[in-house]
């Protein structure tokens, strides 16, 4: 009987062993929240990837969107949609004119959404145990995510305004040297961040309510937080989504300010450049009105839905591979001899 029973034992034990390994990652512990040692170079090797992703496989549609929030476009680049645009420029400038200032977008993505994330990661952690006891706050997401674009924008910005020169209809700069010496000569090293008090009022509500909508998205679609792409593409996508058209009045005063469109600011007798968030607000009202704080934000839908989709779906395969090949290492070490 002692032989049989020890017998019966050791297949309990077995089963049970073999069924922990065959479980998917299902506590907040396994997968949502990564192994507390894992480093910060972790979150940022995620983050950057992740945001360079995010950025290069939509940009096209970028380009279109920078074009259509002209203020005052020229006849050829007058556009009625996303499609009909991009159809347009690669018939009348060539098939990669659309990803004309893509080699100075992914030079700033990496490292700004390698900060972004592992930023993001780190103060939604230590907020969450103040507020709610390790408990998912949607304060502490807010909040996480509001300070982590102030460091993502902080090394963003002079890329996001190179970008937009050269995505622009006619735009003088040979290339993204050129670009950047004549910007530097012309209007001196504070034209790089001309928009960042802008991009920053646009940012902080978009990334605070990106990250809210996720979460929320998530406790709908994905209540256990195990690794699911389905629930993070959607998720990513909806957050996109809403963010993208709340702030796209804001958007249309950054994309002034970075590209200080000539011909709008000429017609308004603006002379020198213009500066500031209340000036461009006011510019872009006497030009085009109420409806001109909503130029492009179709393409601004359009290009922000699969983008965050990508960013999210990336980034969270990064924390469960990261974690699915800490935990074997863990099991390999065994527990300590008494």
């Amino acid at each position: 009987m002692e032989l049989c029973s020890d017998r019966v034992v050791a297949t309990l034990d077995m089963s049970q062993n073999k069924s922990k390994d065959e479980e998917p990652f299902n506590s907040d512990g396994d997968y949502e929240s990564l192994p507390p040692h894992v480093s910060v170079t972790t979150h940022m090797t995620a983050g950057a990837v992740a945001g360079i992703l995010e950025h290069t496989v939509m940009y096209p549609v970028d380009s279109v969107k920078t074009r259509m929030q002209s203020l005052q476009p020229d006849p050829n680049a007058q556009y009625k949609s996303v499609y009909e645009a991009l159809k347009r420029i690669i018939r009348t400038e060539g098939i990669f004119r659309p990803l004309r200032g893509l080699n100075i977008t992914m030079i700033g993505a990496g490292p700004a959404h390698a900060l972004y994330f592992a930023c993001y990661e780190r103060m939604k952690r230590s907020l969450s145990d103040v507020i709610q006891s390790g408990g998912n706050s949607h304060l502490a997401n807010g909040v996480a995510g509001s300070v982590a674009t102030v460091l993502h924008d902080a090394v963003m910005n002079p890329a996001e305004v190179i970008k937009q020169r050269m995505q622009m209809y006619n735009s003088p700069y040979r290339g993204l040297w050129d670009c950047i010496r004549t910007v530097t000569y012309t209007e001196g090293v504070g034209a790089f961040y001309r928009s960042y008090s802008t991009q920053l009022t646009m940012n902080i509500p978009f990334q605070a309510v990106h990250f809210i909508t996720y979460e929320l998205m998530q406790e709908q679609l994905n209540p256990h937080r195990h690794y699911h792409p389905g629930s993070h593409i959607l998720s990513g996508a909806a957050a996109g989504a809403v963010s993208a058209a709340i702030t796209t009045p804001l958007d249309v005063c950054k994309t002034l300010l970075n590209t200080q469109e000539n011909i709008a600011l000429s017609s308004m007798n603006v002379s020198g450049h213009l500066t500031g968030m209340a000036n461009a607000f006011r510019t872009v009202y006497q030009l085009g009105g109420l409806s001109a704080f909503f130029k492009g934000v179709q393409a601004r839908v359009i290009y922000q839905m699969p983008s965050t989709a990508i960013a999210w779906s990336v980034y969270e395969f990064f924390k469960y591979f990261l974690t699915k090949q800490q935990l074997p290492q863990e099991h390999e070490a065994g527990p300590r001899p008494l």
